[in-house]
């Protein structure tokens, strides 16, 4: 099993990021040490890749850090509830990109379009990406 265990500098190198973020990513709560060594390493699990760089695709959406590790905290029964605000959410902007003036119907299309970039992110997430 520890074959599949990344150390702390190996999981940075396979996600491109300094060992500086890994540690951030852990201290929020992002990402979680598997398990430690005899020595106190930590050791990651190799699907940590994909979650920090989910991480980095959400935060470049604009997504705070902070929100990302609460929505990762949340367990499954808060997914309906997520997925209903996302849906009124959907329906007030578009009611409002429908009543809108020619120069805000153009900021609305372009925050729809962002909010349209991220249920695809949503969307991608594997299912059995440890939340």
């Amino acid at each position: 099993m520890s074959e599949s265990l990344l150390k702390i500098g190996e999981l940075a190198a396979r996600a491109g990021v300094s060992i500086r973020t890994v540690d951030y990513y852990t201290t929020l709560g992002l990402i979680s040490p598997a398990q430690r060594t005899a020595g106190n390493y930590r050791l990651y699990r190799a699907g940590d890749v994909d979650r920090i760089h989910l991480v980095q695709r959400l935060e470049v959406h604009g997504l705070p850090l902070e929100d990302i590790a609460r929505a990762f905290a949340a367990g499954p029964a808060d997914t309906a509830a997520v997925l209903g605000q996302i849906d009124t959410d959907l329906r007030t902007l578009q009611e409002a990109c429908d009543s809108a003036s020619p120069e805000v119907h153009g900021l609305l299309s372009v925050i729809a379009n962002r909010v349209h970039s991220l249920i695809t992110i949503a969307l991608q997430l594997p299912p059995d990406l440890p939340l």
